[in-house]
């Protein structure tokens, strides 16, 4: 059972850093072009620096589901490790539910939040601020995703048999 957990998790991801690959293909490529306009052309393009916010912004709490589905996000183990395995365990998924809340929390009021942007509207492009304000409840909803996904791949075992330990080289 684990093993479907492992591969949603795994699909979701891929999809998630191939998303966070373009939006930051589109960051380096706005924000060059924001510097041949300062430098060469002197156009006065005024929205490639509040574009390449947004885009820094979609990228950022993207990438936070993916550090989620690969346990990459910092950890003080230190202590945790000192624990018999059995509690060692239950403390671990107990922080994931933990995390799990404080997630879906954020997923659940970053949603009025982004409604809150929708009257609003960005001065550079005219348009609401609706999408941009919800990267945050679309970036926590994931994270819950990831989150309920390694937490029934991993049991609390992440830490004594990492999912993406990269296995050490034979030696001869």
């Amino acid at each position: 059972m684990s093993d479907w957990f492992a591969g949603a998790s795994s699909r979701i991801n891929s999809v998630v850093e191939g998303i966070v690959a373009v939006l930051m293909l589109a960051l380096v490529l706005d924000v060059w072009l924001g510097v041949i306009d300062r430098y060469y052309f002197h156009w006065q393009l005024p929205w490639p620096e509040v574009l390449a916010r947004y885009l820094m912004i979609w990228a950022a709490l993207l990438a936070v589901s993916s550090g989620v589905a690969r346990r990459d996000h910092i950890g003080l183990t230190a202590f945790v490790m000192m624990l018999p395995i059995s509690l060692r365990r239950v403390l671990l998924i107990a922080m994931d539910v933990l995390a799990l809340t404080l997630f879906l929390y954020v997923a659940f009021f970053g949603v009025s939040f982004a409604e809150s942007g929708a009257p609003r509207q960005a001065m550079i492009f005219g348009a609401s601020l609706a999408p941009f304000y919800a990267a945050i409840p679309v970036a926590a909803a994931l994270s819950s995703v990831q989150l309920v996904l390694v937490l029934f791949r991993d049991l609390g075992s992440h830490i004594d048999e990492p999912p993406f330990a990269i296995e050490a080289e034979e030696t001869p």
